[in-house]
């Protein structure tokens, strides 16, 4: 089996390539409220999806389709644009595998339902699935963590800072990402966001905000965000990394599995230099079902980068998941594929 990790001297490689050089949707959106969910402008333009493969990039066709080359400012037009292109070339060579849900809290997710000590081995046999089934590409394993929950009437409980600390160092020290998710609630996403940056110190930090839940009546209705919010949550995080002199790009999810949860989604802008908008198709249901809410999503080809997330069966009786669960190589075929898969 191929190493999964992502700091190896391909890794390298690939970045040095990518510095030098330089992606069909489904009109049928009709059945994507089928799906279920549980009661309970700047010059860089992004590789995605012309260079998919490692082998691509020494296409001359896709180099010249996909050039990356930005001078920042004169201080550092000498210097070699190492940390911006990381992100970049990593989500070029492997995909992301992330296992979802609040720590300690048993019916919120496979995250939930195991302690830190007990979540790797599991996280293995994820990555061991994928790893087998994507080729040549390597797999990061990721934990999201649901950080800030939506309570009754929209309020928000934080998940203890201490717990988020705990798994940032454990996930480091494993080469894992951390996807740290806000529910909004009641709140502008303006305040979700201000409260996700500090978080965003950490270089193997990723931020996700969840529009089901930005309603001060969960469980009643279904929230919703516009396309202006997205660009603001984007700029936010862009000029906190800016301002604070912090390393690399930083990807930025969000969640829809039914067309009122995004507005006006032609307005959403991919092309910030420092933050990578992931467009994660959410909802269980049947495959057929699942598959067109992602044609759904597929449509929104201003948000090239997309992502799927599948339910396994949950801890709570009556709860809904995937039946029968998609396999690595069924989600793998998606169109476009997807760059960061979560299961909760």
């Amino acid at each position: 089996m191929k190493k999964h990790h992502w700091y190896p001297l391909l890794a390298a490689a690939v970045m040095f390539v990518c510095m030098s050089a330089t992606a069909v949707a489904d009109s049928r959106a009709t059945m994507v409220d089928a799906i279920q969910k549980n009661d309970s402008v700047s010059r860089f333009s992004p590789l995605f999806p012309n260079a998919l493969y490692w082998q691509h990039a020494h296409d001359s066709t896709v180099l010249a389709e996909t050039l990356v080359a930005t001078v920042h400012d004169e201080q550092n037009a000498n210097e070699p644009p190492a940390s911006f292109s990381r992100l970049q070339s990593e989500l070029l060579n492997n995909d992301v595998v992330a296992l979802y849900g609040k720590p300690g809290a048993r019916n919120m997710g496979i995250l939930g339902q195991y302690t830190i000590e007990e979540i790797e081995p599991v996280m293995d046999e994820f990555v061991r699935a994928y790893d087998e089934a994507n080729g040549i590409r390597g797999v990061i394993p990721a934990v999201y963590i649901i950080y800030g929950t939506v309570w009754p009437e929209g309020e928000i409980g934080l998940t203890r800072e201490a717990v988020i600390q705990e798994y940032i160092e454990f996930a480091h020290e494993r080469g894992w990402y951390v996807f740290i998710d806000h529910q909004i609630g009641r709140y502008s996403v303006e305040n979700a966001v201000q409260t996700l940056l500090p978080w965003l110190k950490y270089p193997n930090v990723h931020l996700a905000i969840d529009p089901e839940w930005r309603t001060d009546k969960p469980m009643q209705e279904i929230g919703y965000v516009t396309g202006d919010e997205l660009n603001m949550a984007q700029q936010m995080i862009q000029d906190y990394i800016v301002e604070n002199n912090l390393p690399g790009r930083r990807m930025l999810v969000f969640h829809q599995f039914k067309p009122k949860m995004i507005a006006n989604r032609n307005a959403v802008r991919s092309d910030f230099e420092r933050v990578k908008l992931i467009h994660c198709a959410d909802g269980f249901g049947n495959p057929g079902q699942k598959i067109n809410a992602y044609r759904f999503n597929a449509l929104a080809e201003n948000i090239p980068l997309k992502s799927f997330k599948l339910f396994l069966k949950p801890t709570i009786e009556k709860a809904g998941w995937d039946q029968p669960l998609m396999s690595p190589e069924e989600v793998l075929s998606l169109d476009p594929r997807p760059y960061l898969i979560m299961y909760q």
